[in-house]
């Protein structure tokens, strides 16, 4: 029997039926041989009952296992559950088999097909559990003799058993599974399916004994801490260490667990903050939503988390076409007509076509996340920064206001608190823009956080470049530090934000510790099996235009209030007047108009320091840098 035939849907059920056919005929026959043989000899009536009882019990217990699916199985994969599924088939068609038997009077046989029905049940069985052994056993087999890489198992529990025969079963599979690593002193010196579990204290040793190339962690419910514990015990074996767990992004598996690599995400000195509120969803719920930047790292999370709150209609408006059609076609994968969605191309810069989408699609809610946001590009063309993050605010936040739209919430960054490039004070401006409308109808808020992780442009990618192309790995400064969260905790932050936002609140999450570059860089180039300055090189190349050592904490706790969440919080200043904002914007847009010809900006970032009090030179900042609290906590850590 060919192993594609049963490899194939309808050769499998055919062979199966066939098989199952013949254990039936079989036992029926056995067993009506060894009563005439041991001088029981039935009358001819009596042979008749049992030929009638035999084809009602045949048409019961294929009608049986066909309603039940016992044929749609892949047996050679399946789990105690199928086997259960298939003794109560078969216990069902032997019920309707005796009712039918009494009332067609042949109850003389009962009794007879009592011990059939347990016969066949029992004979099928052991022949889908035989085959199962052996499909097992011939996989195993092959994984040994052809070109696989022995691996252990961290986690001799329910996963990691279930890793181990999903391996073994999986003829494509290039793993080969030999051990088990584990702390529970029951496991220990024992085998599961014939696989040993040694002590996680022995690791070393049992790497050496068994050729062990890869160590995949196996242990569900895992944080940041602990993954990071994990992670860097086992790497010091040589071993390089995966995870079985669900993917990081949405790939289109759903949440079926896969072996990857770890992500530095999940290994960066503290576990993502989980913000996901059932109240703030359910806000969002049946509410028109407007996504400006939907494309981007943040907006394009925005809008996932926006599609998992069934609203009446998401839009999406980007300048990016590439971007868009991206999580356009994402969005449409995973919901189908299930969502309404549109996207619309366009500039926040440009005040006409921002109106003409306020004015057709009427949104209840706006997130705001179109900006410029590379420093050293906007120190260079600083006229840029402010067309298109302030006055596209300004654009944006007007036609909020002028379409009735329910709330606005800005997308801010840390860069804005005392600000050393145009970057970040235009940012700030963007900030002072919202917060002015406080006499407004539309309830206007910010949410401000620190560098994301893994977004576009962003350290993490340029280092995974750098690290592929075998370096070197260049960092602005050693000494720099930086705070940092998962795209996932910006977007639920600023969706929770938004949930809570009044009136021209500034929304400031507590993000733990900052971090250091040259670490982060370390563990990225560790994390791909190399060593630092050995195998990758880490070099120096200065600090950027308008880049600073460190970004001020967010919180100052005169300022702050908390909210329900505990690390969400309020920072309280005092805005500006409309009048106040708009002749300052007036007065930038001249000073902009009047070096429109000219690629310097210093005239700009004399205003820009006018209007933003906070503005100082990066110089000023650094020199005293050593002195900050958030440089001293780094040092001492």
């Amino acid at each position: 029997m060919s192993l594609k035939i049963l490899q194939n849907r309808y050769g499998r059920t055919v062979v199966l039926a066939a098989f199952d056919i013949a254990c039936l005929l079989c036992v029926s026959a056995v067993f009506y041989a060894l009563t005439v043989l041991l001088g029981a000899s039935m009358p001819d009536i009596v042979f008749s009952h049992y030929a009638i009882g035999f084809l009602l019990y045949f048409v019961c217990f294929f009608a049986v296992r066909i309603l039940t699916k016992t044929y749609g199985t892949v047996w050679r994969y399946t789990s105690t559950k199928a086997y259960f599924l298939l003794i109560a088939s078969d216990f069902i068609a032997g019920c309707i088999a005796l009712v039918l038997f009494i009332l067609l009077r042949v109850r003389d046989v009962i009794w007879c097909y009592f011990i059939v029905v347990c016969l066949t049940t029992l004979l099928s069985l052991t022949g889908r559990l035989v085959y199962r052994l052996w499909y097992k056993r011939s996989n195993t087999k092959a994984l040994q003799k052809g070109n696989v890489i022995n691996v252990a198992i961290a986690g001799a529990g329910q996963l990691g058993v279930y890793l181990l025969h999903e391996l073994q079963c999986n003829p494509k599979s290039k793993y080969n599974p030999v051990l088990f690593i584990d702390k529970d002193p029951l496991k220990i010196g024992n085998s599961i399916a014939e696989v040993p579990v040694v002590s996680e204290r022995d690791v070393e040793d049992a790497v050496e004994k068994y050729d062990i190339k890869e160590i995949i962690i196996a242990i569900g419910r895992l944080n940041g801490d602990e993954a990071n514990t994990l992670y860097q015990y086992y790497a010091q074996t040589g071993c390089k260490v995966k995870v079985y767990d669900e993917p990081l992004s949405d790939s289109g598996n759903g949440n079926k667990r896969i072996v990857r690599d770890f992500q530095i995400e999940e290994l960066l000195f503290r576990t993502p903050l989980q913000i996901n509120d059932v109240t703030a969803r359910n806000y969002y719920a049946n509410k028109t939503v407007l996504v400006t930047g939907g494309g981007g790292s943040i907006g394009s999370e925005i809008c996932r988390q926006l599609a998992r709150c069934n609203p009446k209609k998401l839009i999406i408006v980007d300048i990016y076409e590439n971007n868009a059609y991206e999580i356009q076609q994402e969005l449409k994968r995973k919901y189908g007509a299930g969502l309404d969605l549109s996207v619309e191309i366009a500039s926040v810069r440009d005040r006409t076509r921002i109106e003409c989408i306020f004015k057709n699609y009427t949104p209840d809610i706006v997130f705001h996340a179109a900006a410029h946001k590379h420093v050293p590009f906007m120190e260079s063309c600083g006229c840029e920064a402010i067309k298109n993050n302030v006055v596209g605010t300004y654009n944006t936040a007007d036609m909020a206001e002028k379409y009735g739209v329910e709330k606005f919430i800005l997308i801010s960054t840390d860069k804005a608190v005392n600000p050393t490039n145009i970057m970040g004070a235009s940012k700030r401006l963007c900030e002072m823009v919202v917060q002015c409308r406080t006499d407004s109808k539309t309830n206007f808020a910010a949410v401000r956080f620190g560098n994301v992780l893994g977004s576009n442009g962003s350290v993490i990618p340029l280092f995974k470049k750098q690290i592929a192309a075998g370096g070197p790995v260049t960092i602005t400064d050693k000494r720099i530090i930086r705070y940092f969260m998962t795209i996932p905790e910006a977007s639920q932050l600023v969706m929770q934000a938004g949930a809570m936002a009044k009136k021209g609140e500034l929304f400031v999450l507590d993000m733990g510790k900052p971090v250091k570059i040259y670490d982060l860089a370390v563990s990225m180039i560790k994390l791909c099996g190399y060593q630092p300055d050995e195998d990758i090189e880490i070099r120096e190349i200065g600090l950027r235009p308008g880049e600073k050592l460190y970004e001020e904490l967010l919180m100052t706790t005169e300022s702050l209030h908390k909210t329900d969440n505990d690390m969400i919080f309020i920072e309280k200043d005092t805005p500006l007047t409309r009048a106040q904002m708009e002749e300052n914007l007036s007065s930038l847009l001249s000073v902009i108009e009047e070096t429109k010809m000219s690629l310097i900006s210093a005239a700009l970032k004399k205003e820009i320091k006018r209007i933003v009090p906070t503005f100082k030179d990066p110089d000023e900042v650094n020199s005293v840098a050593g002195e900050s609290d958030e440089m001293r906590k780094v040092a001492n850590a």
